[in-house]
């Protein structure tokens, strides 16, 4: 296939490296906007509506061609069924139109008129590094570049090459930002967290990254195409 960005032996090491370096630095450096911090609450009774089939899981998880990338087909079946994308009982009591990151749950709603919600499996900040607060989504970007912050930079002279004077890293599958990213801001002002894509879909369901709210490739896709600008975000700690 003319399209296919197949990872070689070499490639893979680079990943390893770098997935690596953003479980440590992450997208975000401590330095960011402070808020105030929502509480985590559950207004209603924890329910679920019926799970993907396999046949749906097939789909939903299989390789996508985007951007002139083959995004990989994720294996599901080594994740945890609790963070496959699936439609629920919105557990929020938010707005249709929020997206709500429960943090301890390792969940990303998006609420939908009807008392249903889009449920996504993430991976969040290591502790420390987490945020939490009232935002907007202010803009979004497909297949972003990664220009970590220059206090990272500091922390990690081997990020220097991806540095914003630099341009920070070319778009890819190895990119830690992956096919998309949504950018949060608070109070008019970068929050410098995101919600973007993932290259490595065993962080899902745990806290490895720096602060950043990442999902499956085949996930933030589907978010992408859901959520205009300025969609309002709530995130619980």
């Amino acid at each position: 296939m003319s399209l296919e960005k197949s990872l070689s032996r070499r490639n893979f090491l680079s990943f390893s490296a770098l997935t690596a370096a953003s479980a440590l630095a992450g997208c975000a450096s401590t330095s960011a906007p402070s808020v105030q911090p929502v509480g985590f609450r559950f207004p209603r009774p924890f329910e679920t509506t019926p799970a993907p089939t396999d046949a749906e899981l097939d789909v939903i998880y299989g390789p996508i061609e985007d951007g002139g990338f083959l995004i990989p087909a994720v294996p599901y079946q080594q994740i945890d069924p609790r963070y496959y994308r699936q439609q629920v009982i919105d557990p929020t009591g938010e707005r249709p139109g929020t997206i709500v990151v429960d943090t301890p749950s390792r969940f990303l709603y998006l609420v939908q008129p009807g008392g249903t919600a889009m449920r996504y499996g993430v991976g969040i900040g290591r502790e420390g590094f987490a945020w939490s607060g009232n935002g907007v989504i202010q803009w979004k970007q497909k297949w972003p570049r990664w220009k970590p912050p220059n206090e990272m930079v500091a922390r990690q002279p081997e990020l220097a090459k991806y540095s914003i004077e630099r341009g920070g890293m070319e778009p890819g599958l190895l990119n830690p930002l992956g096919a998309r990213a949504l950018y949060i801001f608070s109070n008019g002002e970068d929050t410098l967290y995101r919600l973007h894509g993932n290259p490595e879909w065993r962080s899902i369901g745990k806290a490895v990254s720096s602060g950043c709210v990442r999902l499956l490739n085949q996930d933030i896709i589907d978010l992408y195409d859901r959520v205009p600008n300025k969609t309002p975000i709530v995130v619980w700690q």
